[in-house]
């Protein structure tokens, strides 16, 4: 075997094959295709879903990879010929989407990762530790909640008996789904410990093409915390009831929309918040509705000012409650604390892309990610690539050939770099 390794000397950087690398992008992104659209829908655990699993284990199968399924659906697949003792550089992301998305969130970390093996074992590297990648289950949330519910029972943060037991709207459950498509595995959770992790990502955010900058060193992520509202009324008849003897669910849901709205602009700095989901019933125009079903996103990238944020939030909805005389119930969908990575891992990131020769900053994700759960257990970061119009979960989501060429090579430098180093 050859050494080619950034520190070994070689005149000509390895590089992974680009259009091999968008190729399988492509061919991924048309299971679940929208129509008319460069998006798709794979919603977590669906049949698409396993289409798409299917899919990137034949390639990893094709590569002779040790490929192993965990119990809550999560793939990682090895480097063989390596002692199983000896703990993996291990990328990856996602291949589940939200019901309107693109074909590069997610994917891009999963199947780059896998151009990065390649491309290692093509060129018979020596490598002191193996390199993995690996796709988590549901990581969007978009069907089943929590978000990054897969990264999170991996590294011990969710017990696996509880998140089998999480139902989406029609009742049916994560175990059940897993077992029905196939991907209900027996390897241990939680799962092995990483060397380090290392996750390529686009943007999904407008930051680095507004500035011209390529790339991004990711050095931390915002708080989430996610809430779901009932809110209950009563359902009478649109003409006939006066309005001050009404008890209307939908006017509370408003009232909540424009105030958390109005909350982030008044907090300002990082602070984020939105209704997503805001469902009537029974969502008929000449009903007042009976109940209102609504969703709100509170995020912030320092905890203290996330919480600040909540309490007002949970002030304000009972307030709103009362004065319309409704009750509401209040669900958390999600709450995860803001994290921040290993710095000695952002650095290889922005040392590799300079030696590349690209533009790199340090940044934040507004976004959550797999690799914020595996900051809990190993030096942790993230690249980001641009996205066009810093457009995500959107059909139109688009990132440039160039852009994910250069984020593969240096997530490849980067991976290697770790695979030799000692972060003890």
């Amino acid at each position: 075997m050859t050494d080619l390794s950034p520190e070994s000397g070689s005149v000509q950087p390895l590089r992974v094959n680009g259009e091999r690398l968008i190729s399988r992008l492509d061919e991924l992104g048309a299971i679940g295709a929208i129509e008319g659209t460069i998006g798709c829908a794979r919603l977590a655990l669906t049949d698409d879903d396993k289409a798409g699993r299917d899919l990137v284990r034949t390639w990893m199968d094709e590569l002779g990879l040790d490929i192993t399924v965990d119990g809550i659906g999560n793939v990682i697949a090895t480097m063989p010929g390596f002692d199983h003792g000896i703990a993996p550089v291990m990328t990856g992301s996602h291949i589940d989407t939200v019901a309107t998305g693109g074909r590069y969130d997610g994917n891009l970390g999963v199947l780059a990762g896998l151009e990065v093996i390649e491309t290692v074992m093509t060129a018979r590297l020596d490598l002191p530790r193996p390199l993995a990648v690996g796709w988590f289950t549901d990581e969007e949330g978009a069907r089943f909640a929590p978000d990054m519910l897969g990264s999170l029972v991996y590294v011990g943060g969710l017990a696996l008996e509880e998140a089998l037991t999480i139902t989406d709207r029609d009742g049916l459950s994560v175990g059940g789904e897993l077992e029905r498509i196939g991907y209900l595995g027996s390897a241990p959770i939680p799962g092995a410990v990483p060397h380090a992790f290392v996750e390529l990502h686009i943007e999904q955010g407008p930051i680095l093409e507004d500035e011209g900058i390529q790339l991004g060193a990711v050095e931390a992520v915002q708080g989430i915390s996610w809430t779901e509202l009932t809110i209950i009324g009563q359902s009478c008849h649109a003409g006939t009831t006066p309005m001050r003897l009404r008890r209307d669910p939908g006017v509370v849901a408003a009232r909540i929309n424009v105030f958390v709205r109005e909350l982030a602009e008044r907090f300002g700095g990082a602070q984020v918040a939105t209704c997503g989901v805001v469902s009537h019933v029974p969502n008929l125009v000449n009903v007042v509705p009976s109940k209102v079903t609504m969703t709100v996103d509170l995020r912030n990238t320092d905890d203290a000012t996330l919480e600040a944020a909540e309490a007002e939030f949970h002030a304000f909805v009972a307030d709103a409650a009362a004065a319309e005389g409704v009750t509401v119930t209040a669900r958390s969908l999600a709450r995860f604390a803001s994290v921040e990575f290993d710095d000695r891992v952002a650095e290889m990131i922005e040392a590799a892309a300079a030696e590349r020769g690209h533009s790199i900053r340090r940044m934040c994700s507004g976004a959550g990610h797999d690799a914020q759960m595996f900051a809990r257990i190993c030096p942790t970061a993230m690249i980001f690539t641009p996205s066009v119009n810093g457009i995500s979960h959107n059909v139109t989501e688009y990132t440039e050939p160039a852009d994910i060429e250069a984020g593969a090579n240096v997530l490849l430098d980067v991976m290697l770099r770790l695979a030799a180093s000692d972060l003890s």
